[in-house]
């Protein structure tokens, strides 16, 4: 298929300032990029009456596959008890274990899939996935088979993560002990380039606990990354530098120091202010990690407890009035950066030959992104060139 979307502001996604223009996509691939194209014999042809058209959203952290809710939890939250308290009672993390224990493979992936479906209709066409709520073998194997098999049936594409470093399973007193033999080599088998995880933070895996899940990850052959420094530093930041990992995530409580670091660093700052506004209004700051040369990714962290949200428009709203960011430094942070650091270097930009993932929003200035709050700005979704979600408003 060839086609013409003419008329359009194009925002390209790495941080390079709009422009009015035409777009023409063949096949899969962006081929052509122009202020006034002309409309080829048998091409169909778009006119987007000057409203944004930029790179789809890539979200590059998320805990999207989940079963129950956390409802009764977020009150516990409103009456004054803080998310780690709440996980040391077991709660938390521990309760949606318990819900995705009991749930099936194929239930699981039909939930991921119906979220997956808001994702898009809210503009994201790639999306990684972490298990974790599984710790058991068993069940982390499950997950990651629930995210795979979710994956085929989206238009889009999902990259799974292993998050085999989460919370502590207190009825395995030698819980690390049996990650370390038996989850890890079991997802080794059956996954082996995934990426694993680890949550390195109080009342869940530790310093020296990371670092031996790691080493044995890398010896594997795994890319690893770490959420780190959301509450307290442990020291996982300098560990995850010193192991050369693909990013960091969270960093809501890094010093100074440790942004500088990884500023000079070839490792990704991944920054989740939707955790920091559902949670205690603690924000990451994105400013100083640019200042220092940092590789800023923001994502949603969608997931059951800390980050309910499925909207890349509010984590912008928010990285504009929380991070301090502009907002096509927010647009870059969850193209462009997303993409590279899932792999995915073929799209996430407006260029010739990038993979035709395309949102167009109803605005006509990008800034409305970061404007406004709540609603959805996008009105169509084009996946490899095809046009998955056909205007609705």
């Amino acid at each position: 298929m060839s086609w013409l979307i003419r008329d359009a502001r194009l925002v390209p996604g790495d941080g390079g300032a709009p422009l009015r223009g035409s777009l023409r996509i063949e096949g899969e691939r962006i081929v052509e990029l122009g202020p006034a194209l002309s409309p080829q014999p048998d091409e169909t042809v778009l006119d987007a009456d000057g409203r944004v058209l930029m790179p789809g959203f890539v979200d590059a952290h998320t805990h999207a596959l989940f079963a129950g809710d956390r409802l009764d939890e977020f009150e516990q939250r409103q009456q004054g008890r803080s998310y780690l308290e709440i996980l040391a009672a077991g709660g938390g993390i521990l309760s949606t274990v318990r819900a995705v224990r009991q749930a099936s493979e194929e239930e699981l992936a039909h939930a991921l899939g119906e979220r997956l479906q808001v994702l898009l209709e809210h503009g994201t066409t790639s999306v990684e996935v972490k298990s974790g709520y599984g710790l058991s073998t068993r069940d982390e194997l499950k997950m990651l088979r629930a995210i795979v098999r979710a994956g085929r049936r989206f238009p889009g594409t999902v990259v799974p993560t292993a998050l085999l470093g989460h919370a502590l399973d207190p009825a395995e007193p030698d819980f690390v002990e049996r990650v370390l033999r038996e989850t890890l080599p079991a997802v080794h088998a059956e996954f082996p380039h995934v990426a694993v995880d680890a949550f390195c933070e109080q009342n869940a895996f530790g310093v020296h606990d990371c670092r031996r899940l790691f080493e044995r990850a890398l010896a594997l052959g795994h890319p690893i990354r770490l959420h780190t420094d959301q509450f307290t530093a442990q020291g996982g930041l300098e560990l995850a530098l010193e192991l050369g990992a693909c990013s960091v995530d969270h960093l809501e409580a890094t010093s100074p120091a440790g942004l500088q670091a990884l500023g000079r660093s070839q490792t990704y700052g991944v920054l989740l202010p939707v955790s920091g506004f559902h949670t205690d209004g603690r924000y990451a700051d994105a400013r100083a990690l640019l200042a220092a040369g940092g590789k800023l990714v923001l994502a949603s962290n969608y997931n059951p407890g800390s980050s309910p949200c499925f909207s890349m428009a509010f984590v912008i709203a928010l990285a504009l009035r929380k991070l301090n960011l502009s907002v096509l430094e927010a647009i870059r942070a969850c193209t462009e950066r997303a993409a590279a650091l899932l792999g995915l270097g073929d799209r996430g930009v407006l260029r010739a030959g990038a993979r035709a993932d395309l949102i167009l929003l109803r605005h006509r200035d990008e800034r409305l992104l970061g404007y406004e709050l709540g609603g959805n700005p996008v009105q169509r979704v084009i996946v490899a060139g095809r046009d998955v979600l056909p205007s609705q408003r």
